[in-house]
């Protein structure tokens, strides 16, 4: 069960850097326990604020009911406590309750929720799906606004008076006045999360708009210099925060832009690069080209 409860989660989340933990799959695209456990402790040692098992960057789509579970059991069994664990939870309304429900027995604190499969909906109907999954569970839920889920801020207040549960935002679309219009009106009754592609891009500007936290992939496999940038951006050190987007960050989405579904691949490439090899993306995703990883690798190894 959850050891932490949904307010507790907010204010902890919000204090630090968030991780998200790729998920390690065999040659044969099986769930790889061992070396997920190991990545989870050597991750810990760099002390994120939470981990978020199982999401984006973890290939959440194309995992079964049961791996999730297993995915996310694993990674509370390894934080034992020392960090919370948010697990993703998304698809129609009825299986992302399944999957809400299979994060809280597998231990998690909180969910992650991600947009729904395939379909664009209205606004009412985006609420009331949020709605169900919040009533689904105890956890704490943050809601994911990016591609075919983006709320106002009128209809996240609403969601906010009815479902205690929901406690975090988590932008993914990057429009300022929206960003602007939520914070405004909710101000701290939730806790913002940096959300883009590659969010060490939009850390900055986002601090001046209540958003102290983001999730970062790179943390995967450079976790000291996500950590450095992190601790630059919210003293506000525009030199310190440049510089890092300019030798690093910049040059890593170039490489990451040259195809879709690269901002999970590139992931999974930077461990390959750093000799912590995670195995392959599951289709429909593709790995990188082995001069694309040698590229990389030349990149990763200027800031290790």
């Amino acid at each position: 069960m959850s050891k932490m409860n949904p307010s507790e989660l907010a204010k902890k989340i919000g204090e630090g850097l968030l991780s998200f933990p790729v998920t390690h799959f065999t040659k044969e695209f099986q769930f790889d326990e061992g070396p997920y456990r190991e990545h989870i402790s050597w991750l810990l040692e760099y002390k994120p604020a939470g981990l978020f098992a199982a999401g984006g960057t973890g290939e959440f789509f194309s995992l079964t009911l049961n791996e999730f579970s297993s995915v996310v059991k694993v990674a509370v069994q390894e934080t034992a406590g020392r960090v919370p664990v948010l697990a993703g939870c998304g698809y129609g309304t009825a299986m992302a309750k399944e999957f809400a429900k299979a994060a809280e027995d597998a231990g998690a604190d909180g969910i992650l929720l991600l947009p729904p499969y395939l379909v664009n909906s209205e606004t009412a109907g985006l609420a009331a799906h949020a709605e169900a999954v919040c009533a689904a569970t105890k956890l704490g839920v943050i809601f994911y606004n990016r591609d075919n889920a983006i709320i106002d801020d009128v209809t996240l207040a609403q969601l906010c008076e009815r479902c205690q549960n929901l406690i975090g935002f988590k932008d993914g679309v990057g429009d300022i006045e929206l960003m602007t219009r939520i914070f405004a009106r909710l101000d701290d009754r939730l806790t913002y999360v940096g959300g883009l592609p590659t969010a060490e891009t939009f850390a900055l500007p986002y601090l001046e708009m209540g958003v102290t936290t983001y999730s970062s992939a790179i943390f995967n496999f450079l976790p000291d210099f996500a950590q450095q940038f992190y601790a630059a951006v919210r003293r506000r050190d525009h030199e310190k925060v440049y510089a890092g987007l300019r030798e690093f960050v910049l040059p890593y989405i170039a490489i990451r832009n040259r195809r879709k579904g690269y901002a999970v691949s590139i992931v999974k490439a930077g461990m390959t690069a750093i000799n912590r090899s995670a195995g392959p993306v599951r289709s429909p995703l593709v790995d990188l080209s082995q001069a694309e990883l040698e590229e990389l690798t030349r990149l990763i190894g200027d800031r290790s």
